[in-house]
């Protein structure tokens, strides 16, 4: 699994949102506690706010329509935020984007804090744009999300559809920290989940300290393209003054 020591673990409830910097070196674990659960995030640099998680080149790098163990997150730059190194279900989705107070407004209802409190109603677009701005970010910086826990196909006719009871009660996804990130996420319905009542679902998250990848790493080695994208970090971090390992 390439966790070593727990740092931190707390619950983060449905329909909530929060940020953190991950370090480089350290691995965050997201559980999926109760079934059911999406988790969309966002990967920044925190140290040039201008470089972000880009969805078209992490795919097309790697071949996949499908985030799962093995993968790497890429920036628009052509390093490498972090790497999925354990993971229970195989599928993770990054097409689909957030839901909107208009999704939500359309297909629950509106709930909001004046009228119904910590039961409201909150969506993923709005969840993103509060924590962004706690950084000096906003609507212009926001990019096409991961939505951990979830997964979309693509059906005969073309249409995407979304997969109901994919992600298990005790499912998980591990990130391994590659560089210095700001990790910006929320509990918030999947876009195109059919529920019929509002889903909120919670995650337990675990931050660990992680094995440096070594020779034979699988997420480094599983694409000739992430060895480039690994060497990219690799020079980021030789440029930093702070280049540790290979």
């Amino acid at each position: 699994m390439n966790n070593t020591g727990l740092l931190y673990t707390d619950t983060l409830a449905g329909g909530c949102h929060w940020s953190m910097r991950m370090r480089r070196g350290t691995s965050l674990r997201l559980i999926d506690t109760d079934g059911g659960a999406n988790v969309g995030m966002l990967f920044y640099n925190p140290d040039n706010q201008l470089e972000r998680y880009n969805a078209p080149d992490t795919l097309k790098c790697q071949h996949t329509f499908k985030l799962t163990k093995g993968n790497c997150l890429y920036s628009d730059m052509g390093r490498i935020f972090c790497s999925i190194i354990d993971d229970s279900l195989g599928w993770h989705e990054t097409i689909c984007g957030n839901s909107t107070a208009a999704i939500v407004k359309h297909r629950w209802g509106e709930h909001t804090y004046q009228s119904h409190r910590n039961d409201w109603y909150q969506n993923g677009n709005n969840s993103f744009l509060i924590e962004l701005a706690k950084y000096g970010l906003g609507k212009r910086d926001m990019a096409a999300n991961v939505n951990f826990f979830s997964k979309v196909e693509v059906a005969d006719s073309g249409e995407l559809r979304y997969a109901p009871n994919h992600s298990k009660a005790g499912d998980y996804v591990t990130l391994r920290f590659e560089m210095d990130t700001l990790v910006v996420f929320h509990t918030c319905p999947h876009p195109l989940n059919p529920a019929t009542d509002y889903p909120r679902k919670p995650i337990q998250y675990e931050i660990h300290t992680a094995t440096v990848p070594g020779d034979n790493d699988f997420c480094k080695y599983s694409r000739p393209e992430n060895q480039r994208g690994f060497e990219n970090t690799r020079l980021y971090h030789l440029n930093q003054g702070t280049c540790t390992h290979d």
